[in-house]
């Protein structure tokens, strides 16, 4: 009986128990109220004054022009979703090594002179000349380097402001100064590189105050990326066009040379038919056709050399060329209202039934220190 009595009462007790939360909520109702109405307002105040940002994109195919990898194998691999066509042939680079080139220090550094189109500005300038002397965060920036920034600020103003100037070496280490330094971890946030390395293309974009100024900025990323990557692919074979090239001048120099000597000698000589001048008119001969052979073969060779160059030369194919944006990417205002509204009813339920919990817990102390001092 005792057993059937507990188990009646076990909805009894439950629904109690809604009841008191339902309750409590209601009591707190002004609590709720006032946190989301506060975090309206500064979720209100965030989107009003986030600054705002275009983003512009472009999508390429990088070409291989080496042999492809694996025959059937390949098809079979691909069907397991790896692209062996993708791991580079001979002097070739894969896509999965694109974004140590574009974090590489000299990119990053070349990237920061790229000239920019910006309203208020009668000509163009450098993207670090725009965040050095010209570049306005904004109300919530100041703020933001003033609160949150502001330990940064302080150790900054202790250690006393460091030289910008590049230390002198005597070799050829790259050096960074402080600004340097930080526009390009600036620069790395905006600029955003995916390698989709299963189905062969690459997506590039940068981030940026300005429409047009993204766009200028992808631009100048994405042809600096294809001069990296031809550079690396034609390395081996443009040395050797330099090096031919340099023979070929050479060469050049001792047939003309040789033409002029054997020229001179057949002028000064017409008359003369003694043994020593015969000796001399073949050595001369054998001298320049010796050089006319080596001549004509490194002739030969920088053509083919130079044919091999534009072979190796990779070529891409953009799928989606640079567009200037015409919608900003951020903010989105509206979500930015919605995330705080919502943050702000959590905070305010949690404050309420928070109270309540802790409430109902220093009751219970209480209630077992009356009952041990009884005892």
């Amino acid at each position: 009986m005792s057993s059937t009595n507990n188990n009646s009462q076990l909805p009894e007790d439950d629904e109690i128990d809604l009841i008191a939360l339902a309750k409590t909520g209601w009591e707190g109702r002004k609590t709720v109220i006032k946190m989301v109405l506060i975090f309206m307002a500064i979720g209100l105040f965030i989107a009003i004054f986030t600054p705002k940002e275009f983003t512009a994109s472009t999508t390429m195919i990088p070409a291989s022009n080496s042999k492809k990898i694996g025959g059937n194998l390949g098809g079979l691999a691909s069907l397991a979703g790896i692209n062996l066509g993708s791991m580079g042939g001979e002097g070739g680079i894969s896509p999965t090594l694109y974004p140590q080139i574009v974090n590489s220090i000299p990119f990053q550094k070349e990237l920061l002179q790229t000239p920019l189109t910006l309203d208020g500005q009668s000509k163009k300038v450098t993207y670090a000349h725009y965040y050095t002397d010209i570049y306005s965060p904004g109300l919530l920036g100041y703020l933001k380097k003033y609160t949150i920034g502001l330990p940064g600020i302080m150790i900054k103003a202790i250690k006393g402001k460091s030289s910008n100037q590049q230390p002198t070496t005597d070799n050829q280490l790259l050096t960074l100064t402080n600004e340097e330094n930080g526009l390009i971890k600036q620069l790395s946030d905006q600029l955003v590189l995916d390698v989709n390395d299963k189905d062969g293309y690459v997506s590039l974009a940068a981030t940026m105050p300005e429409a047009i100024s993204s766009a200028e900025l992808t631009q100048r990323a994405q042809e600096l990326l294809q001069q990296y990557i031809i550079s690396f692919k034609v390395l081996k074979s443009s040395e050797s066009l330099k090096f031919i090239q340099e023979r070929f001048a050479e060469k050049e120099k001792e047939f003309k040379a040789a033409q002029q000597q054997l020229a001179r000698f057949r002028d000064r000589n017409q008359f003369v038919n003694t043994a020593l001048a015969q000796t001399t008119l073949e050595r001369l001969q054998s001298e320049k056709e010796l050089a006319q052979g080596v001549y004509t073969e490194l002739a030969k060779q920088l053509e083919t050399q130079q044919i091999q160059v534009k072979e190796d030369t990779p070529v891409f194919t953009v799928l989606k060329p640079v567009s200037v944006p015409i919608e900003k990417s951020k903010p989105n205002r509206p979500l930015i209202l919605f995330i705080w509204t919502f943050l702000g009813g959590i905070i305010g339920v949690g404050m309420v039934y928070g109270k309540e919990f802790l409430g109902s817990l220093k009751k219970q102390w209480n209630g077992n220190e009356e009952l041990g001092n009884r005892e």
